[in-house]
């Protein structure tokens, strides 16, 4: 949490945002299996993405981590979802999520130690569920059931 006061005198908790990309090419997505650096849920694996900066767009926030995370630059992005759930597992800072998905366009650099590795995942062989980290499983999920059923997005998640 962010603890603030305002010019008022009231101070108040406020949530960090945060944007993710579902980083997709050749029927496949792109993860990152998550180093030290990231603190929370190391070794396992995520989607790329983090926390947006003072003076940036939800997509210029997504575009930039991607790129640092993974070397790739992103293109056609599409807001999936927004969490907004509180009690999203593994937080510790009880994140408003911004989850959009990307057309890979061209890899331009080398990660940027945030991630062990990165590696391009067939949707139908994802890893189990035990080793993506916080609630990326259920993102993936919800983005398959997409190319399924093609409904009307953003899906506001509020459990």
């Amino acid at each position: 949490m962010i603890n603030c006061e305002f010019e008022d005198g009231n101070k108040t908790s406020l949530r960090h945002v945060t944007v993710n990309a579902i980083v997709v090419r050749d029927n496949k997505v792109l993860m990152g299996k998550r180093g030290p650096v990231s603190v929370l849920e190391i070794g396992k694996w995520g989607l790329p993405g983090g926390f947006m900066e003072r003076d940036e767009t939800l997509k210029q926030t997504i575009k930039r981590e991607t790129q640092e995370e993974t070397g790739w630059i992103i293109k056609n992005l599409e807001l999936l979802t927004i969490i907004d759930n509180p009690n999203r597992p593994a937080e510790d800072r009880q994140n408003l999520s911004f989850v959009y998905i990307a057309q890979a366009d061209k890899k331009v650099s080398e990660i940027d130690g945030e991630n062990l590795e990165i590696r391009w995942f067939d949707l139908d062989s994802l890893p189990e569920k035990e080793l993506i980290a916080f609630d990326f499983y259920e993102n993936l999920q919800l983005y398959k059931k997409y190319l399924k059923e093609k409904f009307t997005l953003p899906i506001l998640e509020n459990k």
